[in-house]
């Protein structure tokens, strides 16, 4: 039996995998954001353990046999946050989180510092990698940043309570902006950029490896035996490729979470950091991915569901499934930068905006909207990925379709059809995150790759429809007008 541990921003997945693939049992727990001023956003690390100490209480509550079976933990978290810690292990502030918008202007002095840090990390420099945020704290809290002695990701500060040692791994290091990407190991180079040297950070690790054992007074606290290994584990969307079974070259998914992301798995390593795409290491050896990534996806739904006080948000996505043709075309059009955006315009400033709004708009007509804007963000992504190749005279090869937002029909047939490629939600899509970090922890007891990362069945096929491409692109033409003429007003 295995377990993943997903360390998401609204909250902690627990999944119980055993080796016939099958899902035992599942525990939640729900995190909160504090945002103490615009564009920050952090949460406390303790807040995360508290809320998985809770999931673990339900798990064994809800399953005590298969609880008592597991072998190995993997983890899996959100990436890029900056968990800051002195020389005797204390956490000295708040968590500052990947969708942070605070360190613009120490993204500008990184990049000059150093004049190949693309080169070097694969990657722009963005108000949301880790890098950055130490940089502004090497401003901003001075007195903080002379005790730093060691810098953590999420994830892997839970794997810090769960074995006693600072381990990391490939694909979440890759988004710190410390890691010489290609060669998968730290950048000393960057580090001296922000002040610190290899003291600072973390062992690296495969994430299919271990990265230690369970502590024996946690291991008996919570039931379990004293051999249990914690593997590497993975970022939260090179786990939820493990969990899809995307390894291999071309193999890929969309993610619908609080943030929004197009991954591709490449046998090599291809960075385009000019257009904001992503090049980060995967969670398997000799394995990376591209990604593009909007800030804003499943979010944003969730806020129109609120803002408009509707029943809930499977409620209101029935409601935009039920809207004709007619309806979708009259509907404004939504620029889904409510946290700013990454893939393709890099800007820490961008903001949301409906456009064509008329008194005859109701709920729906605004969840069309977002629905339709998230998926706008991710064909601006998949152009920036693509950009160079030639154009397909048809649809593009399947990918899964994973994340929160995966459970609305609507949402799902309108991505297939403005991505123009076959859509395959996965069964148990919205846990894929925790299932890849499960079967990381399979990975690093010995499983092998083949066996432990299969495709997962598909619950359901979007394929691409052509009418309803064709209202799409004609908005979609509409939207990329809009944000070079709004983006002076941000």
């Amino acid at each position: 039996m295995y377990l993943g541990i997903d360390l998401g921003t609204s909250g902690i997945k627990l999944l119980l995998l055993d080796k016939e693939h099958r899902i035992r049992a599942t525990a939640d727990a729900g995190l909160s954001v504090q945002q103490p001023h615009p564009t920050w956003s952090e949460q406390s690390p303790q807040a995360w353990w508290e809320a998985v100490e809770q999931a673990v209480a339900e798990l064994r509550a809800s399953a005590p046999e298969a609880w008592r079976q597991v072998r190995a933990i993997g983890l899996s978290g959100q990436m890029h946050g900056a968990v800051v810690m002195d020389g005797a292990g204390q956490v000295l502030r708040p968590a500052i989180l990947w969708n942070d918008g605070r360190s613009g202007a120490e993204c500008a002095a990184l990049e000059a510092a150093v004049p190949d840090s693309r080169q070097i990390t694969g990657n722009l420099a963005m108000p949301g990698f880790t890098a950055p945020k130490i940089s502004w704290l090497r401003t901003h809290e001075p007195a903080l940043y002379a005790q730093i002695r060691q810098v953590l990701l999420p994830k892997d500060w839970l794997g810090l309570q769960l074995t006693g040692e600072a381990v990391s791994e490939m694909s979440d290091a890759a988004g710190t902006l410390w890691l010489d990407v290609a060669q998968r190991q730290w950048s000393t180079t960057m580090l001296a950029a922000c002040g610190l040297d290899l003291s600072h950070m973390s062992r690296l690790v495969e994430g299919s490896e271990a990265r230690g054992t369970l502590l024996p007074e946690l291991a008996e606290r919570w039931g379990l035996s004293a051999s249990v290994k914690v593997a590497g584990g993975g970022g939260d969307n090179a786990a939820s490729a493990v969990g899809v079974g995307a390894v291999r070259s071309g193999e890929g998914f969309v993610s619908l979470g609080t943030s929004g992301v197009l991954f591709l798995v490449g046998a090599s390593y291809q960075a385009a950091p000019e257009r904001a795409v992503h090049a980060f290491a995967h969670a398997l050896p000799q394995r990376w991915h591209q990604m593009a990534v909007m800030l804003s996806a499943a979010s944003a739904f969730g806020w129109v569901t609120h803002l408009t006080g509707s029943t809930s948000e499977a409620q209101l996505s029935q409601a935009v499934d039920g809207l004709p043709p007619a309806q979708r075309a009259r509907a404004p059009i939504f620029l889904p930068y409510l946290s700013g955006e990454r893939t393709p315009h890099n800007n820490p400033h961008a903001s949301g905006s409906f456009v064509g709004l008329r008194s005859e708009h109701g709920a729906a007509d605004l969840a069309y909207a977002v629905m339709e804007g998230v998926c706008f963000g991710l064909m601006d992504g998949q152009a920036a990925m693509a950009q160079g190749a030639t154009p397909a005279a048809g649809p593009g090869p399947a990918l899964s379709l994973v994340g929160g937002g995966a459970r609305s029909d609507a949402w799902g047939q309108i991505l297939a059809s403005g991505l123009n490629c076959p859509l395959q939600r996965p069964i148990g899509a919205h846990a894929a995150a925790a299932l890849g970090a499960a079967r990381l922890a399979w990975l690093a007891d010995g499983g092998a790759q083949d066996q432990v990362c299969v495709p997962l069945p598909a619950s359901h096929t979007f394929v691409p429809d052509t009418a309803q491409r064709a209202l799409l692109l004609e908005r979609y033409a509409r939207f990329n007008a809009l944000y070079p003429a709004l983006s002076p007003l941000f």
